[in-house]
């Protein structure tokens, strides 16, 4: 059910959260990470984003030879089902089922109106022709249901050359020289060991560089420091960290249509539950996240540099905080931070959670384009489509006020749940996989997740990570027939 997003608990959520951080007045913030198959599109908003075109040209550029946007294209349309139909941008027969939301709130629509009343064009395709301008995005759903990279890619049936080991946590990658030979990992308390002609790498920004420091592989120093034998010194494993640092405003509205604790919203969250057991149907489709868009704030760059999302319900501490009102928010985030990051090791076990460092607004660049960013967003959620609302802001600020828009924001930024580059590919010594996805330095060792991306692209990443899994497979492949 998409409605029960915001319910997650240990048993689908690893939960992390930073260590403090200085852009955000010393605060640490929450790094939910999905916690069974499908990763954390298990848990995510299902907004199906790819980013802008001149993203994957710029991985390109950076040496990433194959990654541009003519080369990436194909394989989001190989990965792609979308219920529009296929032409030049989409493709209708791949696994990942792409829908349009067919029970979008009305205040979704009105914010789509507020936003074209100041002149912002509407935009029925994020990933089509242009990026810019704001509309309801699509979703990674298929008839109503939640549609994962699990429901995508794994077989209903069994199969001979398949075998999934659940409730397991891999500890290390085994190797034979200069070989990736298998992996160590425990289930029920059991320490066991798996063989393999090739390793695959996929559990994500903060855990692929938490594995491959475990095995060995990483910054030398500071594996030293841990008790590790060092068996590749590379420093790129777990720097480059980047993530949307995103602002959250909120406002408290009388009821209807929006979501809310109340009596009222308790007996229609029923109902709209009943339906969708019913007819997959109804309000229980949601992503929360109906609306947003795309904004330029700096004219001088060809790509928005700022995304919104616009949620039909108050968001309180990423949802985690019950909030006894009525209203709305809407997220303001900086697509491309120049804030760089770490991940590092806690300690020698696998157990611990890794130390999460995004150094959020450590660059002035980045608190410069989410003030720009934040004052376009209330210029829309001030126009009259929304102020019929009559909302009640829950944080008030002069955004005429420099330094008291700066410090609200330090003090209620966070996340938008995009980490990325921390076993960032390149075609210099220094990354550390090769544009194939191969792990330097060692046979046999491959990453496919969003650790590999050189560069944060401007959108959400489910997409653009999925895309990355398809390529590492056929570049596998081609190995393989070669």
């Amino acid at each position: 059910m998409p409605g029960m997003m915001p319910f997650q608990g240990e048993a689908t959520n690893w939960r992390f959260e930073t260590v403090p951080q200085r852009g955000l007045a010393g605060r640490r913030g929450y790094q939910p990470r999905g916690r069974g198959l499908g990763g954390s599109s298990a848990i995510n908003a299902m907004l199906y984003i790819r980013g802008h075109p001149a993203d994957y040209d710029q991985w390109r550029d950076l040496g990433c030879t194959g990654w541009g946007w003519d080369d990436v294209l194909p394989w989001f349309r190989v990965s792609e089902h979308n219920v529009r139909g296929a032409d030049a941008f989409h493709g209708d027969a791949g696994p990942l089922w792409v829908s349009d939301q067919r029970f979008a709130n009305p205040g979704a629509h009105a914010f789509l109106r507020a936003a074209e009343s100041l002149q912002i064009p509407l935009n029925a395709d994020f990933n089509g022709t242009r990026q810019e301008g704001v509309g309801l995005y699509q979703v990674t759903q298929r008839n109503g249901e939640r549609w994962t990279a699990a429901r995508a890619y794994l077989p209903v049936q069994p199969r001979d050359n398949l075998a999934i080991l659940c409730d397991a946590v891999a500890e290390r990658i085994l190797f034979d020289g200069g070989r990736a030979v298998g992996v160590a990992y425990v289930q029920g308390g059991e320490r066991r060991e798996i063989r393999a002609d090739r390793v695959v790498l996929a559990a994500g920004a903060f855990q692929t560089p938490q594995l491959l420091m475990l095995s060995g592989i990483g910054p030398a120093q500071h594996l030293r420091d841990m008790g590790l034998e060092v068996r590749i010194d590379r420093p790129a494993v777990g720097a480059d960290l980047q993530d949307h640092i995103d602002y959250v405003a909120a406002f408290e509205t009388a009821g209807a249509p929006f979501l809310g604790r109340s009596l009222g919203g308790t007996l229609k969250s029923m109902g709209a539950m009943a339906r969708w057991l019913l007819t997959r149907s109804g309000g229980m489709t949601s992503p929360f996240a109906e609306a947003g868009g795309f904004l330029r704030t700096d004219p001088a760059d060809e790509r928005p540099d700022v995304q919104l999302h616009f949620v039909v319900a108050i968001v309180e501490d990423h949802g985690r905080a019950a909030v006894k009102a009525h209203g709305y928010s809407c997220h303001a985030c900086v697509l491309r931070p120049e804030s760089r990051g770490t991940v590092r090791l806690q300690s020698p076990q696998v157990t611990d959670a890794p130390l999460i460092d995004p150094d959020f607004l450590g660059d002035p660049h980045d608190m410069d384009v989410l003030k720009r960013g934040v004052r376009a967003m209330y210029r829309i959620l001030e126009a009259p489509a929304m102020a019929a609302f009559e909302p009640r802001d829950r944080y008030p600020v002069d955004l005429a006020d420099d330094e008291a828009l700066e410090a609200l924001l330090r003090v209620r930024s966070d996340t938008v749940y995009h980490p990325v580059g921390t076993a960032r590919m390149g075609a210099d010594a220094q990354a550390v996989c090769d544009p194939r996805l191969r792990v330097r330095g060692v046979d046999g060792l491959y990453i496919a997740d969003a650790s590999v991306m050189p560069r944060l692209i401007g959108g959400n990443t489910n997409a653009p990570t999925i895309m990355i899994g398809e390529r590492c497979a056929a570049f596998i492949r081609d190995e393989l027939a070669a």
